[in-house]
């Protein structure tokens, strides 16, 4: 219980103050009378069970303390020993000290046994990282065909084809540059927890004090720190007087805690109170600071959302074209005796048009672009692919302290008990009376901040003496001239429940004691604190006269109060199909009554059930379903709200989580979308995906709903992307098979680039976001793009037929006849028309409903008709020998363009029918699909979670990383900082293994 604790409640009995009361008494009963006392039957012994942190008696070693080496992996093996808890004696001789200290020889021999008090990082080659964005299969094929181009191309006398070569290069740096910018620009979690600890620390060394780095300390050092300083490792108290200390960006507590002989104290928790001397028993990453950092760096194994996403189109893409390829290769070599450079000319339309090249870098545009329109909001993305995954969100895992509530102390005027003639604001007002106006503490701060004007806690009164909170008489009390009342000298008193009604002797009846008793226990079972106020008139005009006797007048409620639009923010979030779960390192009382508050539920559960899991024989079959089901779970460590989220997220939930301490830095980290909410600590940002940067959680809102439109987007060009490549690689392959058709491969490389110019502008599209969370599904994107190829397809290889084989054009329209399969002007003709219906799909892949119905934004359709002025353009004037196309006249212009506007209305048509069948065909197969849960013999949800092996589009250098491991044998456990996509933590070298065989996060 903290210092501040004990001041609002405490499950001590409270001594009693006999002479305290005789004394206050004597001035209205004689003395005479004190033998009746003793005759008086026997006072019932009353207790306020007011809330209190749940205490572990000490332990001892549960192996023979004998057997426990002085290594890491032995000292922090908690199935040996807990070395947080076990007796003093037990850890000085664990530790091989004294309270004397090291000496410098001991301290260097540590450091080489448990390393650095420090998180260290590893530097990354920068233009290796650069290189990194080149090596996944979309730029393979690219490179592939840049290969083809350059160096197979060069054949039967011709001279390799550079137009092409430079155009796939070009492509391929734009994409990998964009890609290499975003992950250098986002911030790092390390740096930010690294910054977070102490530099400096104050050490026994030699039977001498002296300041050093705090990297320096190792197990075993003596050190000592004060009021506003920082704890600079985890230690154990050897002594301790008057200690609070400040945990709440750890531990999420909202209250300082106080602290006694032989308790813990956290690496970089503060000082808030009192003077400490402490043993060191852990450093680095084996502190609870530590342990911290290094889950933001752990399971490394987890793919980005969107990088599976595009692994999956990027394999549908590479499918449809590997499929064609091997086609041409064995009907056109064999059946028509292609020479080599001719077949190698059409493979290479294929790859190029095929395959998506573009789409890394249309996606980054619409997530920037995206990334800039949540910043109008207040909220910073510094991981862009987070916009995409936050669309999906189902869950919303928040804490409570900071996130939630303010972080501010607060009465809460509402719960204020009255027993006498004051009413709310007058009980108010005799507690700030009874509070300091200067060098506040917690409590009177928020007992001050109460009243509508701080300065009225000393106006219209005249000070005379003030007795500040200690922890023997564990009250404050002031003695006052009140000039408003004809100059009386009165007293009031505020402090611990059991203290206030012993002291009180006027009207105190059993009546009374027994609803002050209620109203405490009321108190603590919904996680308010008890502030008990009394008040007497002072006798006489002397500051240390004796008075009438106390009188309860009030009992005060202190809670940390939920943000003012929490509750809104929660509602607008459970509408748009987020389910909030309150996850909070706070007291399950306190947890309960927030969640009462803002209308979450109270069905919560301690932090202990995830390490136990359900009761046998309860509702919940498995800890999964007990997750799903709660409301929330308080008293939680790091490694609690790590395996909670893991836990969502392995059963196919996309999971985000808001915190704002260091304490949430790993599951900020772990989460699909991790948000530090303004005033967050840097450990907290640098491992968050968004931040916030103004108040409150309704920004949450705002990107949910930016993140849903810009996902619209996203989904509109994967439908089109592969659309594209079924139409590219099906048409040109049949009029090859059909007629020997040989398209130029420049002519499809600049109908890529013209097309993917125009899809850039979907970022600015005006589309509607879903009420509901969004999800990729890949098979009704595929099922679309094949069923639009296949169309788009039948009107190409329709128009080259009614060219090649009807004189229906040169008849109705008076154009030159062009009848040789590859005639300089067909193919022009060809490209055009596959330039300008190709990007007129966009408006039918981005529209619900019919595509005229629904505008697009003006960026697009001026993007849109300036490609095609700039296709028409070339069709008129291209006369480019190099790549075998030549001019046409306006009138075949004229052809193409009223061809293409017949074939577009279908379209439409071809949209509603697929809606009608193979859509939802395919969406009553996975509803099916999804209603039977498959599980273990537990009875566990059997669901895992993507690997990051599973996907091609993984972090490509995280490869070198871990073979790097193994070359050196496993010495030193390290992350790069590109794990985890943007932030890492490495452990340092001897406590990596230590840490992972030591169960510092229980096993579920």
């Amino acid at each position: 219980m903290s210092n501040l604790n004990e001041k609002v409640g405490n499950t001590e009995e409270a001594p009693v103050k006999e002479s305290s009361i005789e004394n206050k008494v004597a001035g209205d009963a004689p003395a005479a009378d004190t033998p009746a006392l003793d005759s008086a039957p026997e006072k019932k012994k009353r207790e306020y069970k007011e809330m209190e942190h749940e205490k572990t008696g000490d332990l001892h070693a549960k192996v023979d303390m004998n057997t426990i080496q002085f290594t890491a992996t032995d000292l922090y093996d908690k199935d040996k020993v807990d070395i947080e808890h076990v007796v003093m004696e037990e850890v000085f001789q664990l530790l091989q000290c004294d309270e004397g200290g090291l000496t410098e020889q001991e301290a260097t021999d540590r450091i080489g046994i448990f390393g650095p008090n420090k998180l260290e990082e590893k530097k990354e080659n920068v233009f290796l990282q650069f290189l990194s964005f080149m090596w996944n299969p979309l730029s393979w094929v690219m490179e592939g065909a840049a290969i083809v181009a350059i160096a197979l191309s060069n054949g039967e006398g011709e001279p390799p084809d550079w137009q092409d070569f430079v155009g796939i290069v070009l492509l391929l740096l734009i994409n990998s540059t964009i890609g290499f910018v975003e992950e250098r620009n986002a911030g790092n979690a390390v740096k930010a927890l690294m910054d977070s600890l102490a530099p400096k620390a104050k050490v026994k060394r030699d039977g001498k004090w002296r300041d050093i780095e705090s990297a320096d300390l190792v197990p075993g050092d003596c050190i000592a720190f004060k009021h506003g300083d920082v704890c600079p490792a985890d230690c154990r108290l050897t002594e301790a007087i008057d200690v609070s200390m400040d945990q709440a960006a750890l531990t999420g507590e909202s209250l300082p805690v106080s602290k006694k002989l032989g308790d813990e104290c956290f690496s970089g928790s503060t000082c808030k109170q009192g003077e400490v001397e402490a043993v060191v028993i852990s450093t680095g990453p084996n502190t609870f600071f530590g342990r911290a950092a290094t889950l933001v760096g752990q399971d490394n194994d987890q793919t980005g959302h969107l990088q599976m996403v595009l692994a999956r189109i990027g394999s549908f893409c590479l499918v449809s074209i590997g499929i064609f390829v091997v086609l041409e290769i064995v009907i056109l070599y064999p059946r028509f005796h292609y020479t080599y450079r001719r077949g190698l000319n059409s493979i290479l339309v294929l790859l190029i048009g095929g395959i998506p090249i573009a789409m890394p870098t249309v996606l980054s545009v619409t997530l920037a672009v995206g990334a800039q329109q949540l910043a109008k909001h207040k909220a910073i993305v510094t991981r862009i692919t987070a916009i995409e995954e936050l669309a999906g969100v189902t869950i919303l895992c928040s804490d409570k302290t900071g996130t939630l509530t303010t972080n501010k102390l607060t009465i809460d005027k509402e719960n204020v008990k009255c027993y006498s003639k004051w009413d709310v604001e007058g009980v108010c007002l005799l507690a700030a009376y009874a509070s300091r106006t200067e060098n506040q503490d917690a409590i009177d701060g928020c007992v001050v901040g109460t009243l509508p004007d701080p300065a009225s806690a000393r106006s219209g009164i005249e000070l005379l003496d003030f007795k500040p909170f200690n922890p023997v008489d564990k009250r404050t009390e002031i003695t006052y001239r009140d000039n408003m009342d004809g100059g009386k000298l009165k007293r009031a008193t505020k402090g611990m429940t059991g203290i206030i009604i012993e002291i009180c002797s006027r009207n105190k009846t059993s009546e009374l004691e027994d609803q002050l008793e209620a109203d405490v226990e009321e108190f603590a079972r919904r996680g308010l604190r008890a502030l008990a106020v009394a008040y007497e008139d002072v006798t006489g005009d002397a500051a240390d006269g004796q008075g009438n006797g106390f009188e309860l007048v009030g009992l005060l409620s202190i809670f940390d109060p939920p943000r003012s639009d929490t509750k809104q923010t929660i509602d607008d979030a459970m509408a748009l199909g987020v389910k909030v779960k309150m996850v909070t390192g706070d007291q399950l009382a306190i947890a309960k009554e927030t969640g009462r508050r803002l209308g979450l539920g109270d069905h919560m559960y301690p932090a202990k059930v995830i390490k136990d899991g359900p009761e046998a024989g309860g509702k919940h079959a498995n800890l999964d379903e007990m997750i799903m089901d709660a409301d929330g779970f308080a008293g939680v460590f790091p490694e609690h709200k790590f395996e909670i989220v893991k836990r969502i997220q392995a059963l196919g939930h996309l999971c985000a989580m808001t915190g704002d301490g260091a304490n949430d830095a790993p599951a900020l980290s772990r989460a699909n979308v991790g948000i530090a909410v303004e005033g967050a600590t840097d450990a907290a940002r640098g491992a968050a995906d968004i931040v916030l940067t103004e108040p409150g959680l309704s920004t949450i809102v705002h990107a949910i709903y930016g993140s849903r439109v810009i996902f619209q987007r996203m989904r509109n060009y994967a439908i089109y992307a592969c659309a594209v490549t079924i139409r590219i690689v099906v048409c040109f392959a049949i009029m090859s098979f059909i007629w020997q058709f040989d398209f130029p491969s420049f002519m499809v490389l600049i109908i890529a680039v013209l097309n993917d110019g125009t899809i850039m502008t979907l970022s600015l599209d005006r589309v509607l976001p879903s009420t509901t969370p969004d999800s990729w599904d890949l098979a009704e994107v595929f099922a679309y793009g094949i069923g639009y190829g296949f169309y788009l397809s039948a009107s190409t290889i329709a128009l080259f037929a009614a060219m090649h084989s009807t004189t229906f054009f040169e008849d109705k329209f008076g154009v030159e006849a062009i009848k040789e399969t590859n005639d300089p002007r067909g193919h022009m003709v060809i490209y055009l028309q596959v330039a300008i219906i190709s990007q007129a799909l966009i408006f039918v892949t981005r529209s619900h409903g019919p595509s005229w119905t629904e505008r697009p934004s003006v960026a697009l359709m001026l993007a849109f008709c300036l490609a095609q002025l700039i296709s028409s353009i070339i069709a008129a004037f291209g006369n480019w020998g190099f790549t075998q196309v030549h001019a046409i006249s306006g009138g075949w212009i004229g052809i193409v363009w009223v061809w293409n506007i017949v074939w577009y209305f279908p379209l439409d048509a071809v949209k509603f029918f697929m809606k009608k069948t193979i859509i939802a065909a395919l969406q009553r197969r996975k509803a099916k699909k999804a209603a039977v849960a498959t599980v273990d013999e537990n009875g566990e949800r059997l669901q895992r979670t993507a690997s990051r092996h599973e996907s091609l589009y993984s972090n490509r250098t995280s490869f070198l990383s871990r073979a790097a491991n193994r070359l050196k044998g496993g010495a030193k456990i390290s992350m790069s900082q590109n794990e985890l996509q943007r932030f890492s933590s490495i452990q340092a070298q001897q406590s990596g293994a230590a840490l992972t065989r030591a169960h510092s996060r229980p096993a579920a």
